[in-house]
């Protein structure tokens, strides 16, 4: 049994008492069977006429059974001997189901059953069904519930001040109500989780989660790190020779992450900001300052392209004012990689880098500050890793993929958040177009108007080569195509599987106008920046998430000339597929684009909690409690300044031993 019970999560009285109810199911009333509404669960009770096992069509259990209105059969496939003597003939049993219609006439498919007395009394509360796991009957867990109900410790962890300010009900009460419901509590909004006693509930969780996270931030500026205040104009100097000013709200982001880079606790805030906001010349200004004070700087990217796009921008912007900007990447080969390695210890005060810069090895001089973009596709232990590579670096994360405001409010309280809300001036508006496959021939014909003005596409596909499994147009029978079919054309190709040199020199190629028409897996999902490009072509765009088509959508529509995108889709489209593609369709701001995706993935999935270490909120949803997120921030902190007790006895009841998963 307690092997089970760990199974679920549930080691101590404590983490029964916060183990509550999926869904409940109403038997403290019976349904006459000649009046049980078909598809909806009722519990009738019925005396057994017949029991008999039929081996066809398949093996099963038939009785029949029948109360004053009526006859019902029930059905089970799966049995064992105790089922079929509680069965016996003239049995009294009460079988809680959905009523349907079977060939012999009304019949329940496994119901859940017991046998009664003649006279025996109706249950008086709501029956609960929990969570559980296989061979861990419902029954049991009601009954190790029931007993942590008596004896358990359900003493309150909000002082009485603040839970009355908050308008919340005692703990004590709401969960004695929620795992044992009256009678005449209305169902539809226990299911709902929208009754006072699962806002209490969702609040304690939420709550537990904002102070772990609010620990996790206040301990880390008891910890020491390297104070990075300017020495000289090194970012006045770069900001002078860009062909561009900066935005309003690059302006402020600068000065927040300046602000943070001279304090003595190490900085973490989170960067974000939609395609094309302009991250990039943020961070090289954090950079500029981290240098400047005499310490090093590393910026770690997750694909080589993208790196080695990085390394080319900054190496353009920052050489010619004598800063020594070095590559690191795994491809290098091993003469240059000792070279740089070498370097990265020793003089450059830049590093570039995919996650190279993380392996044994690779050492730092003086590492101050280390920027990871695209942070969200690197793991916990991968962030760390380069935090260790200095003495407490300061970190600047950035990510391209908008985080709505609740999940960064839930996910990332224990971040700084700067947003760039704010497109550079000049960016054209990108015009989104649906297209059905069965039109491709359409699609060639406005890539030959574009190349011909002068203008130049990428044409992304989700494959390289074919698979059985999903028929999809591939890129490079997509590339072999469209070389047949616009010979006039310079048609190019790139994707993860081309040599590191010979994808670079199809990009390289490409930037400078030398290709017409790039195909493309996604790896040009990020980072790519040309200007001249000004049509995306996504291939079956309905098997890609709304987070990518949003990313591939912002290569184009970067120069002055009218962009397009164009969405070519296979039907027939399932039903999220089609709302996906609505979506993009219909917006382009990141952020709401972000807020819809989170409906339809769920924070799971959109965090990619595997990879954050974050674990799940199991009753709170932060779309439906935004309001309870927020009363948790604000109360956070307090709660561990003035009530230090409270807030242990708080956390471990919450989070028991995941308290550590969010720390990471």
């Amino acid at each position: 049994m307690c092997k089970k019970l760990a199974k679920i999560g549930l080691h101590s009285e404590a983490d029964l008492l916060v183990h509550l109810p999926l869904r409940y199911e109403d038997e403290t009333r019976v349904t006459p069977v000649a009046r049980a509404p078909w598809g909806e669960p009722v519990q009738v009770e019925v005396v057994v006429q017949s029991n008999e096992i039929q081996l066809h069509p398949r093996r099963q259990m038939v009785v029949r059974a029948s109360d004053e209105s009526g006859e019902l059969t029930l059905r089970f496939f799966s049995f064992y001997p105790s089922h079929k003597a509680a069965f016996s003939e003239g049995a009294r049993i009460r079988a809680f189901g959905e009523v349907r219609g079977g060939f012999f006439g009304a019949e329940m498919v496994h119901p859940r059953f017991r046998k009664v007395g003649d006279d025996e009394a109706l249950p008086t509360e709501m029956t609960p069904i929990y969570p559980s796991t296989a061979g861990l009957a419902n029954s049991a867990l009601q009954k190790l519930i029931g007993r942590a109900l008596t004896v358990g410790d359900l003493s309150d962890t909000l002082p009485d001040e603040l839970r009355q300010r908050l308008k919340l009900p005692g703990l004590a009460r709401s969960l004695r109500f929620l795992h044992r419901p009256p009678p005449e509590t209305d169902l539809d909004t226990l299911h709902a989780r929208n009754h006072p006693a699962w806002r209490r509930v969702k609040f304690d969780e939420v709550l537990a989660q904002q102070m772990c996270l609010r620990r996790a931030y206040l301990a880390r500026r008891e910890q020491g790190a390297p104070v990075l205040a300017a020495q000289d104009d090194l970012a006045e100097r770069l900001l002078a020779q860009l062909p561009f000013g900066l935005t309003g709200a690059q302006q402020r982001a600068v000065a927040e992450i300046s602000a943070d880079l001279a304090q003595p606790y190490p900085m973490q805030r989170l960067l974000q900001g939609d395609v094309g906001a302009g991250k990039t010349v943020v961070a090289a200004l954090a950079a500029c300052q981290a240098i400047s004070a005499g310490w090093q700087a590393a910026f770690m990217a997750p694909t080589e392209i993208l790196a080695e796009q990085h390394y080319l921008k900054l190496k353009d912007w920052l050489e010619p004012l004598g800063v020594r900007v070095a590559w690191l990447s795994g491809s290098l080969k091993t003469a240059a990689k000792r070279q740089q390695l070498a370097a990265t210890a020793a003089e450059a005060q830049l590093i570039v880098g995919t996650h190279a810069l993380i392996q044994e090895g690779v050492d730092f001089a003086k590492l101050g500050l280390a920027i990871v973009d695209e942070q969200h596709r690197f793991g916990v232990a991968q962030r760390l890793a380069l935090r260790k590579k200095g003495e407490n670096p300061h970190q600047l994360m950035m990510s391209a993929t908008p985080i709505p405001r609740t999940l960064a409010m839930s996910y990332y309280a224990d971040l700084d958040v700067t947003v760039l809300d704010e497109l550079p001036p000049g960016r054209t508006p990108i015009k989104t177009r649906l297209v059905a496959d069965s039109r491709r021939d359409d699609v060639v014909g406005f890539v030959t108007k574009q190349v011909s003005e002068g203008r130049q596409a990428y044409w992304v596909c989700p494959l390289i080569e074919e698979s059985e499994a999903l028929q999809l147009q591939t890129a490079q029978e997509t590339y072999e195509q469209l070389s047949a079919d616009l010979p006039n054309l310079r048609i190019g190709l790139a994707h993860g599987r081309l040599k590191p040199d010979e994808k670079q020199a199809v990009m390289a190629a490409f930037t400078a106008g030398e290709i017409d028409v790039l195909v493309a897996t996604t790896v040009i999902e990020v980072g790519v920046d040309v200007p001249n490009a000004s049509l995306m072509v996504i291939e079956h765009a309905e098997r890609f998430g709304l987070s990518q088509l949003h990313q591939l959508r912002g290569r184009v529509g970067r120069g002055s000339h009218e962009s397009s995108c164009i969405l070519v889709f296979a039907g027939p489209l399932s039903p999220t597929a089609r709302q996906r593609l609505k979506i993009i369709f219909e917006h382009t701001d990141g952020f709401e684009i972000a807020r819809q995706d989170l409906q339809l993935r769920g924070p799971g999935e959109f965090v990619g909690s595997r990879q954050s270490g974050v674990p799940l909120l199991r009753y709170a949803d932060l779309e439906m409690d935004a309001d309870l997120v927020e009363m948790a921030r604000e109360v956070a902190e307090a709660m561990l300044i003035e009530h230090p007790e409270l807030s242990e006895k708080h956390l471990k009841r919450w989070l028991g031993s995941r308290e550590e998963l969010l720390k990471s």
